[in-house]
């Protein structure tokens, strides 16, 4: 999880709850210049130049990892959903709040195709599940 990042949401005007865009100079040129001597945001509605400090929650929404055919992000305070892998395995549904998951934590052979985490993401470089390739549908022995 060190390698997740952070999400503090998307953009907003904390005067009129906006979306905030990207500062671009000719296109923004003639906003309030006078709160800031540093702009990397806009208000279009407000016509104001925004720091970043100001267009994002001070609370952190979540975290989120892409990489390596993988996409991840968390989901309450101590799990994690694999919306995305190279890997698979079969398991038991998940809990009515997430229709159609499989828990990860519950492997069954006979269980829902479930996209999963490859055996180098573990300690022992062993998954506590089987592991198949999404690409080749055959069983990945660890190393």
């Amino acid at each position: 999880m060190d390698t997740f990042e952070q999400d503090y949401g998307t953009p907003h005007c904390p005067y009129c709850g906006n979306n905030a865009v990207t500062f671009e100079e000719e296109k923004h040129y003639g906003y309030d210049s006078d709160r800031h001597a540093c702009a990397d945001y806009a208000c279009e509605s407000c016509k104001m130049y925004l720091d970043s400090s100001e267009v994002f929650s001070d609370e952190l929404l979540g975290f989120s990892y892409e990489s390596g055919g993988y996409q991840l992000c968390d989901c309450l305070d101590s799990d994690v959903f694999v919306i995305k892998s190279p890997y698979y395995t079969f398991a038991q549904f998940c809990s009515p709040c997430v229709p159609g998951a499989g828990n990860l934590d519950n492997p069954m052979p006979d269980g829902i195709k479930t996209f999963c985490l490859g055996h180098d993401w573990f300690e022992e470089t062993r998954a506590p599940y089987p592991v198949y390739s999404v690409e080749t549908g055959k069983e990945i022995n660890p190393a």
